[in-house]
């Protein structure tokens, strides 16, 4: 399996060093191996689990949520409901931002077209 640096990996995943270091130190990655000198090793399967925490925090998880589900992925498969119900929960959360957004361009675009025909 192939080993990245945290630079490496912070430009692979589109997180930063210092969110990858803060991210391991919460608990949100795990098993980081380290070379001699102490400089961390991540592989393809943090990388895959980065893009999950990655599609979260982009469409405003909480780390607090993040840190649960992450729990809850860890604990095994019976845990499938309730990560389903968390996930559910955010998603709504999700389109009510998107619900909101799309109503404040309606509004922009309103606005633009008035000042285009006054122009």
């Amino acid at each position: 399996m192939d080993t990245y640096t945290i630079g490496e990996c912070a430009r692979r995943s589109g997180f930063t060093m210092d969110t990858l270091r803060y991210y391991e130190r919460i608990g949100l990655i795990e098993h980081i191996t380290r070379t001699p000198t102490g400089q961390r090793r991540f592989n393809d399967d943090h990388l895959e689990w980065l893009s999950v925490l990655k599609c979260l925090r982009d469409t405003g998880m909480p780390v607090e949520q993040m840190h649960r589900f992450a729990t809850l992925a860890r604990d095994g498969d019976h845990t499938v409901p309730e990560r389903i119900a968390l996930l559910q929960a955010h998603k709504t959360a999700v389109d009510a931002r998107m619900d909101d957004l799309a109503a404040k361009r309606d509004y922009l675009l309103g606005k633009i077209d008035y000042y285009k025909s006054i122009a």
